[in-house]
């Protein structure tokens, strides 16, 4: 091979970013380290444009590009074709030897398309996540294994994720286990960078020795119906225990945010102050307040295996979960989006000690903190 071996990591979304974040930093080393065989090069889509620069200043990443593609409620494919476009132009220019991307994105799969188009080869970092539903999570489900089938080193985070992809008939000489970058990601912030949190609301409940449950919610499948019936879970919730606080960083998507304000507005009483919607917070506090939570209620993915890792119950409200391995640990169940399902789940680990306590014990299930370095020495013996 005549000059370095060049490595381009693509991501647009906060998940992605924060998930990425520990395999640049060791992508970095292997760089210095390497004397001019290795070039480690970052591009954004900005899928998400605030949400990922508030992580990107975190981790002090500094793009080499940035396709600044966000626009506002924005449709998939719109902002497929977009990315696929603006990708292939800059592959013909700058012609990596690798690209990595990560998990189920859009721009996941868009950019590992535009990757096959150019015959550059994809190293897929968290692969092998299956519900089997190509509709839970959407598009995720299919994203996902898009990208499987198209790259040719597939990271995967377990060994349930290896057996997907082997049933897959994905070769086994492409997978490796790592872990889950997302445990390397939250114990460096939880050893060097989380920060108080800021919100008056959030502390008020804190002060008042409130058990907080903590929330996030934004999958397009549960657009409309399903989040008001999450709501009315929510209020159920704090109507039945004056002791508790939900706490929900309100996704910026117009299609989470108008139907959840318009929701709460219209419940009454003192109970209904005890619903604390947030903007979405800082990464550094939001760790600080995972930390901290009594336990979690979610449709998002990432969050189950950090809820694992900082031994909370995670309820998860969706039919199906990529993540089977929370569920078999013990440290999650699956709830929907029923509202009775969600309240006397949440009701039974408020009231009962032991219930709480045999889903409290913690996992190491996605990983142990080396993730990242184990997928940064697979590349290093590519060339």
């Amino acid at each position: 091979m005549s000059g370095p071996f060049k490595i381009l990591s693509v991501f647009g979304t906060r998940p992605e970013a924060i998930k990425m974040a520990p395999v640049l930093m060791k992508l970095g080393d292997l760089e210095k380290k390497s004397r001019g065989r290795f070039v480690s090069r970052t591009l954004v889509t900005a899928q998400h444009r605030q949400m990922l620069d508030t992580v990107l200043g975190i981790f002090n990443i500094r793009p080499d590009h940035d396709l600044d593609i966000m626009s506002e409620n924005q449709s998939l494919d719109g902002l497929s074709a977009k990315i696929i476009t603006r990708i292939s132009a800059f592959l013909d220019v700058e012609k990596p030897d690798l690209m990595l991307v990560h998990g189920d994105t859009t721009t996941t799969m868009a950019a590992s398309l535009a990757a096959f188009y150019k015959k550059i080869p994809v190293g897929h970092v968290e692969a092998g996540l299956r519900t089997s539903n190509i509709y839970s999570p959407f598009p995720e489900e299919i994203n996902r294994r898009m990208c499987d089938v198209i790259s040719s080193y597939h990271f995967a985070p377990t060994e349930t994720a290896r057996g997907n992809l082997l049933r897959e008939n994905i070769a086994d000489r492409s997978i490796y286990v790592t872990g889950n970058t997302v445990v390397d990601a939250l114990l460096y912030i939880l050893k060097n960078r989380a920060l108080p949190i800021k919100s008056p609301a959030i502390n008020k409940a804190i002060d008042a020795k409130m058990r907080i449950i903590l929330v996030t919610a934004h999958r397009r499948e549960n657009f409309g119906e399903a989040f008001e019936r999450m709501c009315d879970a929510f209020y159920k919730i704090v109507r039945e225990h004056e002791d508790v606080a939900i706490v929900y960083p309100v996704h910026l998507n117009p299609n989470v945010r108008n139907i959840v304000n318009k929701k709460v507005s219209t419940y009454t009483g003192s109970a209904r102050e005890r619903i604390i919607l947030e903007p979405p917070m800082e990464y550094l506090e939001f760790v600080t307040l995972m930390n901290l939570c009594y336990l979690i209620l979610t449709d998002s993915g990432g969050i189950q295996e950090e809820g694992a890792t900082l031994s909370k119950p995670v309820l998860v409200m969706r039919d199906t979960t990529e993540r089977p391995e929370l569920i078999e640990a013990g440290c999650g169940m699956l709830v929907g989006s029923d509202i009775d399902m969600i309240a006397n789940n949440v009701g039974r680990l408020l009231s009962s000690r032991a219930d709480y306590e045999k889903m409290a014990h913690g996992s190491k299930c996605f990983g142990d903190g080396t993730a990242a370095e184990k997928i940064a020495g697979v590349i290093e013996k590519l060339t």
